[in-house]
């Protein structure tokens, strides 16, 4: 009638359910992995039965599940109620008390606490999940008690939602029975817990560990009341302990928490005010956790769902639940996503195709990111152009459209990093679409997109990416956000081309790193309270700086470890660094900024120094603290060589000596000098990324942001494409030394393909685009290297 759960395993399923299987699984199987799980025992489904029969209930029960002229409800009450009030064997109240007893003695406790749990006999098998639909009681005290919620427990397999599921699932109410586990309570009332998933639950993602945490109950984390810790850490580096991989640790306020009531339930409690901004999981115990979620993985052979808790009274962690997960593992990979209209209607509006996605919705016509309030959700957003006040907007879009301009213009910037359709350079939209129009943005025809009337109809085509060719050029991709990176895990691409850290800056951290080195020099009173705000929790504001740009840096190379991960140095113009919070104090008002103050003339600067040296203690923390020596750096704006010296003396004064821990430095290559100094600049750096917006600017004098001369500004210009070309010659020359690899960031070769054959025939070692453009990319570049190779 009872089974310890250290004579149980994942077979005993039939005997006392998924949930006390599992339990006696990680007991007897992961104990030697340091895993910890309170100790218990079991009821049997025999137990179950043996009520239900000794009260003549089973047939009773059918027959008022099958009757049809009752309510639900009203069947499922009538049927708790016979269970609840049944006679129980005496020789299973008799085992019932012995083994609460033993479990007392365990632990030296008379009236040991303990968690007493449903476990239904088919709970957490992969076709079917009833977590949740039976009844748990917590701090459970005495064998009264016990005795009474074991009652509950058996009367919960007959809840009215229950009932529904079982039917719903097609399951035979008489092939699914009770178990129970009574289990050691963990105070986690006096602590914290949680829930750890050893996959990103939102990508799918096999190499990174999400933990949440919050103070209390873990009732709070699974019910949503709370909003918990966050916690990522890269599972393949765990096994080498003088790294700490944790690629995420976000620490939002958390003011309330579950505690338990004397009567076996839970109430919300507050949180005392100097644990309200604290991280609830010191790094030992994150590393710990993830370290027992592989364990737990490797022992299952596939991605788990684990709860665990710590007990305030120990100071113990303990793992109190595992099942497989459900979601992301069931997913299928290698899929890419297309969209086409299957009917069409008025064009009102042109532009610049971004992305290659169709949405539809009503017109939400804004001038200023202060009217968010009248924006709807999902809306369409039209406005004269963006910056980067209007990105919290942008997210709550389902497309973009502008008047003003091109494709490398803030709003197509940011919708592609959305993965937003969106529509810029139509000069009138904001003079057609009223507020309220319902319209279909479509940019799945190429480079021209339309707005179209109406709600129209579309297909999104899956495409499987196992079918695209192999091609001896490398392609990367150009990623910006974090989050986003870990969703391109699948695409079969060799790294990261470009790793825009102004991203991480801009929409993440938020302050000017001057505004955090030299806080005294903050004038601004509403900067300041922001930025105390936003550092609360470190005892040194740079520290916040760094450590949120370490861990977004080592997110996106951790998506593609171990390719490379190209991360170029802060690029932010000097109007752009002003916008940041505190920004204002710290930056000079330049007629030009795109010619100004940027790139590497800043690094080296006093004015910008200490906020340069943040960026390199970032490097040095993903790279050397954290273990991911795939990230390489790049310096953007090198106007000279003798800058570039300057900035790499700077760099390894930092801990980034070239060369050292494999680090490799490479230099954009985007101003006219770089081009024609290539010998030069070759003998300073690692490699070459040519950034083809700037260098068609300023190779041909015309302003990339210009509408009036947008028909001008072609990288396919044989002006840009011979500076190219004598770069990468320049590069790969024997004469020169070791070849140096070349690559390129920019979209032009994903929107021009005549562009990638140029590219692949001059010699380019490496191709970065968006990821939406890796395929259409493989495949031209895979008919262009076979025309090569057929001609040759």
């Amino acid at each position: 009638m009872i089974r310890w759960f250290d004579t149980l395993s994942s077979d005993d399923v039939a005997l006392v359910g998924g949930k006390n299987a599992s339990l006696g699984e990680l007991t007897t199987k992961l104990a030697a992995a340091g895993v910890r799980v309170p100790h218990g025992f079991a009821t049997t489904a025999d137990v179950f039965w043996s009520v239900l029969d000794g009260a003549g209930l089973r047939s009773q029960i059918l027959d008022l599940l099958n009757d049809d002229t009752r309510s639900p409800s009203d069947t499922a009450a009538e049927i708790r109620s016979l269970i609840e009030t049944a006679e129980l064997p005496v020789d299973f109240v008799d085992a019932l008390t012995d083994a609460y007893h033993a479990l007392g003695d365990r632990y030296d406790q008379d009236n040991v606490d303990v968690a007493v749990r449903s476990s239904a006999t088919a709970e957490d098998l992969p076709e079917a999940s009833f977590a949740g639909q039976q009844d748990t009681f917590l701090n459970v005290s005495g064998i009264e008690q016990v005795i009474a919620a074991v009652r509950k427990c058996f009367a919960s397999l007959f809840t009215e939602r229950a009932i529904y599921y079982r039917n719903e699932k097609g399951f035979d109410h008489s092939d699914v029975a009770l178990s129970v586990g009574i289990q050691k309570m963990v105070r986690a009332d006096q602590a914290s817990a949680g829930v750890m998933f050893t996959l990103d639950t939102e990508t799918g993602f096999p190499d990174v560990t999400v933990i949440n945490a919050a103070w209390g109950l873990g009732e709070g984390v699974v019910s949503g009341e709370v909003t918990p810790d966050e916690y990522r850490v890269y599972t393949p580096f765990l096994d080498d302990d003088s790294l700490s991989p944790i690629i995420g640790h976000q620490v939002p306020r958390k003011d309330r928490k579950y505690v338990y009531t004397n009567g076996g339930s839970t109430e919300i409690a507050a949180v005392a005010e100097t644990d309200a901004h604290a991280s609830v999981l010191t790094e030992a115990e994150i590393l710990q956790l993830a370290r027992w979620g592989e364990s737990i993985e490797t022992h299952y052979g596939q991605a788990m769902d684990i709860e665990w808790a710590k007990d305030g009274e120990t100071g113990d962690i303990f793992v109190v639940q595992a099942r497989p997960e459900t979601v992301q593992s069931q997913r299928q990979s290698a899929t890419l996503r297309t969209y086409s209209l299957t009917e069409t209607s008025e064009v009102l509006v042109r532009g610049a195709a971004i992305g290659d996605a169709v949405a539809t919705g009503p017109v939400c016509r804004l001038d200023d990111p202060s009217q968010r309030d009248a924006f709807v959700d999902g809306g369409i957003l039209v406005t004269e152009l963006t910056d980067p006040d209007w990105v919290p907007l942008m997210k709550r879009a389902s497309a973009i459209v502008t008047d003003r301009g091109g494709r490398t213009s803030h709003a197509a910037i940011v919708s592609r990093e959305m993965e937003l359709p969106a529509i810029v350079g139509t000069e009138n939209a904001t003079e057609v679409l009223n507020t309220g129009r319902e319209v279909t943005v479509s940019c799945a025809d190429g480079d021209e997109g339309q707005v179209l009337e109406g709600i129209l109809d579309f297909e999104v085509d899956e495409q499987d990416l196992s079918t695209l060719p192999e091609v001896n050029t490398r392609v990367m991709i150009n990623v910006a956000s974090p989050p986003v990176a870990m969703k391109w895990w699948r695409l079969p691409v060799g790294g990261v081309g470009l790793a825009r850290m102004e991203y991480i800056i801009n929409n993440i951290i938020e302050v000017h790193p001057l505004a955090l080195t030299r806080f005294a020099q903050v004038e601004d009173a509403a900067a300041r309270e922001k930025i105390e705000q936003m550092t609360a929790g470190y005892d040194h504001k740079p520290d916040y700086f760094v450590d949120t740009l370490a861990r977004g840096i080592a997110t996106i190379a951790a998506a593609q470890y171990p390719h490379p991960v190209i991360v170029r140095m802060s690029d932010f113009k000097t109007n752009e660094y002003a916008n940041l919070i505190g920004g204002q104090s710290f930056e000079p008002d330049e007629e030009n900024p795109m010619m100004g103050w940027r790139g590497a003339a800043r690094y080296y600067s006093d004015d910008y120094a200490d906020g340069f040296a943040l960026e390199c203690q970032a490097l040095r923390m993903a790279r050397q603290d954290m273990g991911f020596d795939n990230i390489v750096a790049m310096i953007p704006f090198c106007r000279t060589p003798n800058e570039g010296r300057e900035v790499l003396k700077i760099m390894a004064e930092q801990g980034l000596q070239r060369g050292e821990h494999g680090l490799k430095v490479y230099a954009m290559a985007e101003v006219p000098s770089n081009i024609m100094l290539a010998d030069r600049f070759s003998d300073l750096f690692d490699g070459f990324s040519i950034g083809s917006n700037d260098l068609t600017q300023l190779t041909l004098g015309v302003d990339r942001d210009s509408d009036r001369l947008a028909y001008l500004f072609d990288e396919r210009d044989e002006a840009v494409t011979r500076s190219i070309r004598h770069l990468i010659d320049t590069a790969h020359d024997p004469e020169q030394g070791p070849a140096i690899p070349v690559g390129i960031c920019g979209q032009g070769p994903s929107d021009h393909p005549d562009f990638a054959a140029f590219l692949v025939e001059a010699g380019i070692d490496t191709i970065s685009v968006l990821p939406d453009s890796v395929a259409r990319t493989i495949r031209t570049i895979a008919e262009v290297e076979e025309t090569i190779h057929h001609h040759a």
